[in-house]
């Protein structure tokens, strides 16, 4: 695989993770409202998505670079 091609994939993953990741926490702040006891565990889980997604972005502009 290219350089560029290489650098498309992690960029267009990454941002897609980022995006699902403040997703899931929005979802983890509606549950927190509703005094959901598992709220924590949806935040716990959108940090983690959200900071891959982060990683994958950073890898995708080194890659570039």
């Amino acid at each position: 695989m290219s350089n560029n091609a290489k650098w498309f994939f992690y960029s267009v993953l990454g941002l897609l993770l980022i995006g699902f990741g403040l997703s899931v926490l929005g979802e983890a702040i509606i549950k927190k409202y509703e005094n959901h006891p598992d709220w924590f565990y949806w935040g716990t889980v959108a940090l983690v998505i959200f900071n891959s997604g982060i990683c994958i972005v950073i890898k995708a502009s080194s890659i570039k670079s």
